[in-house]
């Protein structure tokens, strides 16, 4: 550990906290998992147990008022995202905030505004930005290939998705009276698996390719699953296609391939929960020569946090998705959702109300 470390206190001791930001904080030299806040006591009592913070609170305003807390981590419900954000960037701290950022265009605007009124570094957990594989093709993109020429990105979820990733995850532990939104968030399965995974989908898209600025979306419902055929258009012009499909029976498949004027790069991602690399592979005009990164560290979750206390420390540009690149997530959910229900081109830049 660093002589000054980077005290973070988490928000939610639930499962995005257990299987990752919790286990990222205490592998870090850079951050420390300063607190944890949870008003379900029983559960809040054995993360404290397993985790060993310096302090712990049931009450989150008494979090934010302790000057220890350098940066908050929101790993609550999507829907208690933007409210809770809000109230930790009006207490000068910095956020992580789980994805979806916000459920509707208006609400991710507003953390977007308390964001500028702070002057506060937010980022979004969008976390396979981290990824050194897709943080490798980013970079041979804008420097090496050329002038695009189109993307394709596919990302399908498995069938056999938690027999892996239980066998990976650490047991999640549960309260006895835990606190939800109203309603039930996975009644509605079309809408919970665009917040769940669209959002990944589309800001890797354009993490790579750049904004989006519409998109056409078809949905096919057979077997029990939900499948996204999705035509983008670029604002620069260029083109993309998008799979999007929940669930499919064969192993995770997620990648991309992305054509240049001067070269191409292809990528196989992985699980997020092996914490491995993805594999690319990454063709020059120039050279005539494959490139491939290999050996990388691919904690992502470390990493992430480690980008925000860099940021908040030096005023450095994160490599992470900001408020904006959320605001934009969240735009094109609802785009695609609205594209759906017309069957037309949906700018992203015209959209308002939730997924």
């Amino acid at each position: 550990m660093t002589e000054t470390p980077f005290r973070v206190g988490v928000l939610g001791a639930g499962d995005i906290a257990q299987a990752a930001h919790f286990p990222a904080a205490r592998k870090s030299q850079e951050v420390e998992l300063y607190a944890i806040c949870d008003a379900a006591d029983d559960l809040r009592e054995r993360m404290v147990t397993v985790h060993q913070p310096t302090t712990s609170f049931s009450d989150y305003d008494k979090m934010l008022g302790d000057e220890n807390v350098d940066a908050v981590v929101v790993a609550v419900a999507d829907q208690f995202h933007v409210p809770l954000a809000i109230r930790a960037l009006d207490a000068g701290k910095h956020v992580l905030v789980e994805k979806p950022m916000g459920v509707a265009v208006e609400e991710a605007e507003e953390l977007v505004a308390a964001q500028k009124r702070n002057d506060r570094i937010l980022l979004v957990g969008h976390e396979k930005r981290y990824d050194p594989g897709i943080a490798f093709a980013h970079d041979f993109i804008k420097e090496e290939i050329g002038e695009l020429i189109g993307l394709k990105h596919w990302y399908c979820d498995s069938t056999y998705r938690y027999k892996v990733t239980d066998t990976i995850r650490p047991l999640i532990e549960h309260s006895a009276a835990p606190r939800r939104p109203a309603g039930d968030p996975k009644a509605n399965r079309q809408r919970y698996n665009v917040l769940g995974h669209g959002g990944h989908l589309l800001d890797t898209a354009r993490y790579l390719g750049g904004p989006i600025a519409a998109l056409r979306a078809r949905l096919s419902r057979k077997a029990d699953s939900y499948c996204w055929f999705i035509d983008a258009e670029y604002e620069n012009g260029r083109m993309g296609q998008f799979d999007l499909t929940l669930a499919v029976r064969m192993d995770w498949w997620e990648g991309f391939q992305v054509y240049g004027g001067q070269g191409s790069v292809i990528g196989k991602v992985h699980n997020p929960w092996y914490l491995k690399a993805a594999d690319v592979q990454a063709f020059s005009v120039k050279d005539e020569m494959f490139h491939q990164p290999i050996g990388a560290d691919a904690n992502v979750f470390r990493l992430q946090l480690e980008d925000l206390a860099q940021a908040a420390r030096t005023g450095a540009t994160p490599r992470g998705a900001t408020a904006l690149d959320g605001l934009a997530s969240v735009r094109g959910m609802v785009a695609l959702a609205r594209s759906v229900d017309s069957g037309d081109w949906v700018r992203l830049a015209d959209v308002e109300g939730a997924v």
